[in-house]
């Protein structure tokens, strides 16, 4: 019997104030829709339906990298009408797992709790106790039998006192599904199709009805408004940060912390506060990241160290690599072992060979540097000439003076050495120095203007 999963991701949110439809507002960085997604996966379910409605065409062009079967809910007449236009896609003698594109939280163990503990030819329910219950549907009971799901709108005060919900997650043979959703009526409160009917229906035709519960009752929530949405934020970090503790990595500041992808710590790293990580950013060994760094889509090798308020993204660094403060790293940005990358220096499509510096005030786009090469403060590669971009061939050795400008294409052969306030423009051979600055000129007899001459001049 195999496994298909439903997802139910048609509501536009109109609490959440939006243009973008609910299912698309992150968590963590990815859309509360992938959220839910990543959490089945594991399941290896046969096949991944998802229903969608009003803004179906912004949902479906973020997935299309997803092999997924979209069913349109052209009306929304609730959980049981949308349920409904997926019966025809569904294959008889599978189960079918409910989920809700609003609850991102769930876990894959979770899931595998509700799928492991209903056999065959049982529906499974998800619920939680939930301290303030307002809002969401109770679970009837017959001592510890379920036997039903009154929703909060058509609950009496007795029912509404209950404090077990109703997540709306749920496993259901696709042969029962068929037989029941002809059968649910819009006679109830809010005029709608209520999946949660057919609890009813199965305690009627003796079919069992198991409840299970999540890992963290934390996993349920529902998302309606950008304030639950800040709060479900806060739960994933949390998790993310203690993941990461729990794997080796010192965080100083748990709260201060922020994961906008995913994030492979090495062990005795440590990350200080207020840094945020996008993409997939992998951490060496002994890392230290310091406070108030944005890294994006980069791996960081063993003992490096990143000083605060650094900028990096899509780069590789290396062992032992110190970069920062102040520093920004553009992708394409490749630092072997121990390459010091200082304050205000810029890289872009830049690889620097094992040793090789640049300390101070740089910009290094489109370059190759040899090991143990010294770039001075102020060297800029020019290598934009207004239409197309050049190259610059800096080899071993090689030091560069302070303010140089490399106008590219240009090679500096290994060895070489410029001297301070030059624009170099051709190959520097192995060895040699290059010169390339103006002839200075000193004016014997100049007289200082005077400044109070000036300010008169002006009244």
């Amino acid at each position: 019997m195999a496994l298909e999963v439903v997802v139910l991701a048609a509501g536009m949110g109109t609490r959440m104030r939006s243009a973008v439809p609910k299912v698309l507002h992150a968590i963590g960085g990815q859309p509360m829709l992938r959220r839910v997604l990543n959490a089945a996966t594991p399941l290896a379910p046969a096949r991944v339906h998802v229903v969608v409605g009003m803004g179906r065409e912004q949902v479906q062009a973020a997935f299309t990298d997803e092999t997924l079967s979209w069913v349109v809910q052209t009306e929304l007449k609730g959980t049981g009408h949308a349920v409904t236009q997926v019966l025809p896609h569904l294959t008889a003698g599978n189960r079918v797992l409910v989920l809700i594109g609003d609850v991102p939280l769930v876990t894959t163990r979770s899931l595998e709790i509700l799928i492991n503990g209903t056999a065959a030819d049982e529906v499974g329910l998800m619920t939680a106790v939930m301290p303030d219950p307002h809002g969401l549907g109770r679970i009837l009971r017959d001592g510890p039998r379920v036997i039903g799901i009154r929703e909060q709108k058509d609950a009496s005060p007795a029912e509404q006192a209950i404090k077990e919900i109703n997540t709306g997650i749920m496993l259901v043979p696709v042969d029962r599904l068929a037989a029941w959703l002809p059968r649910l009526s819009p006679n109830n409160a809010q005029g709608e199709y209520y999946l949660t009917d057919i609890i009813a229906m199965a305690v009627a035709d003796n079919v069992t009805v198991i409840a299970t519960s999540p890992v963290d009752v934390e996993e349920t929530g529902g998302i309606n408004d950008r304030v639950q949405l800040a709060a479900a934020e806060r739960i994933w970090q949390r998790r993310e940060a203690e993941r990461l503790m729990r794997g080796g990595v010192t965080l100083l500041d748990p709260a201060r912390f922020d994961v906008r992808g995913h994030l492979e710590g090495g062990q005795d790293s440590v990350i200080d506060v207020d840094v945020v990580f996008e993409g997939e950013v992998t951490l060496g060994s002994r890392v230290r990241i310091g406070a108030h760094c944005y890294i994006k889509n980069a791996v960081i090798g063993d003992n490096s160290i990143v000083e605060p308020n650094t900028f990096i993204d899509g780069a590789k660094l290396g062992a032992g690599v110190r970069v920062g403060p102040f520093a920004r790293l553009r992708p394409g940005t490749e630092l072997g072992d121990r390459v010091h990358i200082g304050n205000f220096v810029e890289t872009k499509k830049a690889r620097l060979g094992v040793g090789a510096k640049a300390n101070h005030l740089a910009y290094l786009g489109d370059t190759s540097i040899g090991g143990g090469s010294n770039i001075g403060a102020g060297t800029i590669t020019c290598n934009y000439d207004g239409m197309n971009k050049h190259f610059t061939e800096i080899g071993n050795d090689v030091f560069v003076g302070s303010n140089a400008t490399l106008v590219a294409p240009v090679t500096l052969e290994d060895g070489s050495f410029v001297a301070a306030g030059s624009t170099i423009t051709t190959r520097v051979p192995s060895q040699s120095l290059a010169v390339g600055r103006g002839r200075q000129r000193n004016i014997d007899g100049w007289v200082r203007p005077d400044r109070r001459m000036a300010e008169d001049d002006d009244d």
